[in-house]
């Protein structure tokens, strides 16, 4: 886990719903750090620096195509 890298900070869980599924629907490797943590303390997300979009360095390149994807302005599945 330490060989992986971080590519996108969240505040909340809501915000990459969609992201998660297009990431396990491509197979990319990835986890969100602090997930639990947001989830049972939701005030405190900017204590714990938020939730971390962990990926895999051989995934990197997928990960931010389908992150560009998802933020280009004409997409009905934007990210917050």
């Amino acid at each position: 886990m330490k060989a992986y890298k971080c590519l996108a900070i969240f505040t909340y869980p809501h915000e990459y719903l969609v992201l998660q599924l297009q990431f396990n629907k491509y197979g990319i490797r990835h986890y969100f750090q602090n997930e639990t943590l947001v989830g049972l303390l939701p005030l405190s997300s900017f204590a714990f620096g938020g939730i971390r979009l962990m990926v895999h360095p051989l995934d990197i390149s997928k990960a931010k195509q389908i992150i560009d994807s998802l933020n280009d302005k004409s997409s009905n599945l934007r990210i917050v």
